[in-house]
């Protein structure tokens, strides 16, 4: 399978190997990653890596080679959550990260901060129902995707859509309103 897939490129036989030992894939990912959803996005990113790295390597023979290949995947998999983690919790120790500190960008009276106050909610009002629901939710109560989807029964895909076109419509409503 692996000569043919070399020889012709074609999906057909990687695939048909590759479901052989995508069971074992899976539990090699689930032993070192210890979730569900992450093992089974692996399962399927191993097999693309596949698609580029088996024409590239003379393998004697598939089984040990892939469990290989899973392990390593898995242990870079782990280091990158590792360091990203790593970073946000750098950028959460050190608050002036988030501060916003040019000059122009801060409100200069109580008057000026009252008004932007009284637009933002003057165009949030403006909203669509399912906008002004899902960005108030979101933005001001602090309810994440699956929260909001869960509250409104809404898909999670239309949530996501709302309060996406909400902030461009508030966005745009401010800057008309300014």
């Amino acid at each position: 399978m692996i000569e043919k897939f070399k020889a012709t490129g074609d999906l057909e036989f990687l695939g048909s190997l590759y479901e052989k030992y995508m069971h074992l894939v899976y539990g090699v990912c689930l032993k070192y990653l210890h979730d569900r959803a992450s093992s089974q996005d692996a399962v399927m990113q191993i097999f693309e890596k596949l698609i580029t790295e088996v024409p590239k390597r003379e393998i004697d023979n598939f089984k040990p080679w892939l469990y290989v290949t899973t392990k390593n995947f898995c242990l870079m998999y782990l280091r990158s959550m590792k360091s990203r983690n790593s970073r946000e919790e750098k950028m959460i120790e050190n608050n002036s990260y988030f501060m916003e500190s040019t000059y122009e960008l801060h409100h200069n009276s109580e008057v000026e901060l009252d008004h932007d106050l009284a637009s933002l909610k003057k165009c949030i009002d403006e909203l669509k129902d399912e906008q002004k629901e899902c960005i108030k939710l979101f933005y001001l109560e602090e309810y994440c995707y699956q929260e909001i989807a869960d509250k409104t029964k809404l898909e999670l895909k239309k949530v996501k859509s709302h309060i996406q076109n909400g902030k461009r419509n508030l966005k745009i409503c401010i800057e008309e309103n300014g």
